[in-house]
């Protein structure tokens, strides 16, 4: 059903700005925690649009492709990112992000095994891996908010670089 056929969603923000708060805050507590962790922007950015392919969520590849362009991340891997095992164009730290990005994203399918988090292990500090999972959990649930309420990609743009 495209998104002219479709009926109207509950706007949440609207309609339960309590939650919908608590959700921006828990985004807010995630970035924090990956900054004070160190972990790369650009990377949170990559982990962001690698969870929204899976999970086919267009307004998050709308918005996370433009923020990780505007940070100056390359056409060729935002592109390529879809297929990054098959590609040269990763560092072993974000192929190990992206491998935990996909088993958090895809739980079901296999929970997180050992050798993915024994991988993130060896190139990320106890920190920092908290930080990816907790980047991971809040795309995924953006992801689904999204889908549920059938927001419609295109309008957003990156704030500008101050």
């Amino acid at each position: 059903m495209s998104n002219s056929e479709s009926i109207s969603r509950v706007a949440l923000k609207k309609v339960t700005p309590e939650v919908s708060a608590a959700m921006g805050s828990l985004h807010g507590a995630a970035v924090s925690a990956a900054e004070d962790a160190k972990v790369e922007p650009e990377l949170l950015e990559l982990i962001r649009i690698r969870a929204s392919q899976i999970n086919g969520c267009a307004f998050c590849l709308d918005m996370h492709t433009k923020d990780a362009r505007a940070a100056g991340e390359t056409e060729q891997r935002v592109y390529a990112l879809n297929a990054w095992r098959e590609t040269p164009f990763f560092t072993a730290r974000e192929r190990a992000a992206l491998a935990l990005t996909e088993a958090v994203t895809l739980v079901h399918d296999g929970h997180v095994p050992d050798a993915v988090y024994a991988e993130a292990a060896e190139v990320f500090d106890e920190t920092q891996i908290a930080a990816l999972i907790w980047a991971v959990t809040v795309i995924n649930a953006y992801n689904r908010i999204a889908i549920a309420t059938r927001m419609v990609p295109g309008a957003y743009q990156p704030k500008p670089k101050s």
